[in-house]
């Protein structure tokens, strides 16, 4: 290990959600491939978090790398304005096709938060050519939606890592959705949501969410007649229905999309982290036919929005490699057996004297305690057992490579169970 190295990260290296005064550690990773991380001493981690949800086939692919091999013989990048190339098509004729719905219109952004304020953007622009004045957004609290003002504007206000910046944007209007549960029996009670658009749908252009499940807001899962139910109020009202699935598209629900659960079309969707198989960063933000031609034939005569990197080569042919692959095995099949083993060995949880809830959805696993997390030492303590597992707030949770030996996932639920009972040194009270 070199100690230098990981010196000046300390000292110069700002990481995510950290402080560069008092910096949580980092783990120098030199290598990984499969559903395994290898730190800079040769100590192998499993990964239990699919680095946030995108390496869903695992690391170091060979279909992946072979197709980013070839293609950057030809170019790695080229601009997108006035310009097209056979990757990029590609994958638009894949995204049209297992997309839900008439969902046919395609931009290719360079993130997830990027692909959420084109879509803010969609709906803003798509009210503004049809002269209406509509500008509000109805959200969900616990929702996330990416780390851009756009999309921090549309997070929730007050129990996300945003709130800090709440009287710096727009403010919208926000509903709960807590007693809504997955599992749940279905109350139709959604009193509250259908007040609030009652009232106030002659001003929102949209309304915004995850669907089925909440990501960094707190991991929550929602009823999926929740969902139906704001799909047909969005109809009811002429509202927009942006669908948010950077986080659960691709199959990590158990549906090819969150959607599915509810069998709804969103108006416009995002797609992102698990695009490329968590290869390289890659979004795009997909709607119909209608909303496309009514925005393109406004005064500007276009969509307000261009990254540089849109449609970069390299991203697209990760993203169609990845998107082969998935055709290719039988991912319902990993993700079912995943599932299974979660609810098997952490819904037992339940019962524990330092666990709140447990939640399990496809392969998504969940444990929530009844303490802040102090992430620095738990973090170390999960390192030493093998595994990498990163916390938050009071979330334990894992979200494994689909590819994942059910040896290695026990190992990870083994590790959850365990650090429950070392409870004192991992929590801030």
């Amino acid at each position: 290990m070199n100690i230098s190295n990981l010196k000046f990260d300390r000292k110069y290296i700002w990481h995510p959600y950290s402080s560069m005064s008092n910096p949580l550690p980092t783990y120098q990773i030199n290598y990984a491939y499969s559903y395994k991380l290898v730190l800079s001493n040769g100590k192998k981690l499993i990964d239990g978090m699919s680095s946030w949800w995108s390496a869903i086939h695992g690391y170091n692919h060979p279909v992946i790398n072979n197709a980013l091999i070839k293609q950057i013989k030809h170019m790695s990048h080229v601009m997108f304005g006035g310009i097209t190339h056979i990757p990029a098509i590609k994958l638009c004729k894949r995204l049209i096709k297992i997309t839900p719905g008439n969902l046919n219109c395609v931009f290719l952004a360079d993130s997830g938060s990027v692909s959420v304020e084109i879509a803010i953007k969609m709906a803003l622009q798509y009210w503004h050519s049809l002269k209406i004045s509509k500008n509000k957004f109805i959200a969900l609290y616990h929702g996330y939606h990416g780390d851009t003002f756009g999309a921090m504007s549309v997070s929730d206000p007050y129990n996300s890592m945003h709130r800090i910046y709440r009287n710096y944007f727009s403010s919208q209007l926000f509903v709960d959705i807590s007693k809504y549960r997955f599992n749940d029996i279905w109350t139709n009670d959604t009193s509250h949501l259908d007040n609030i658009i009652k009232l106030n749908h002659h001003c929102i252009a949209a309304v915004i969410l995850e669907p089925i499940v909440q990501g960094a807001g707190g991991m929550y899962f929602y009823h999926p007649q929740y969902l139906v139910h704001i799909r047909e109020l969005c109809n009811k009202y002429n509202i927009l229905l942006i669908a948010d699935e950077i986080a659960t598209g691709f199959g990590r629900t158990g549906k090819l999309f969150a959607c599915n659960h509810a069998k709804i079309v969103p108006d416009i969707l995002c797609v992102g982290k698990a695009l490329t198989g968590g290869t390289i960063t890659l979004a795009a933000t997909i709607t119909n036919k209608k909303i496309a031609n009514i925005i393109s034939n406004n005064e500007t005569k276009c969509l307000m929005h261009g990254p540089t990197f849109m449609g970069n080569p390299l991203a697209c042919v990760a993203a169609n490699a990845s998107l082969k692959l998935l055709n290719q095995y039988n991912w319902k099949k990993c993700v079912f057996m995943i599932n299974k083993q979660l609810k098997k060995d952490l819904l037992p949880l339940i019962n524990h004297e330092m666990v709140i809830d447990v939640r399990i959805l496809g392969a998504i696993g969940v444990v929530e305690t009844k303490y802040k997390i102090n992430i620095a030492n738990i973090q170390r303590w999960f390192i030493k057992y093998g595994v990498w597992i990163r916390p938050f707030n009071k979330l334990i949770y894992v979200m494994p490579p689909y590819i994942i030996r059910q040896s290695a996932l026990k190992i990870l639920t083994n590790a959850i169970q365990k650090s429950l009972n070392v409870n004192s040194n991992f929590i801030i009270t």
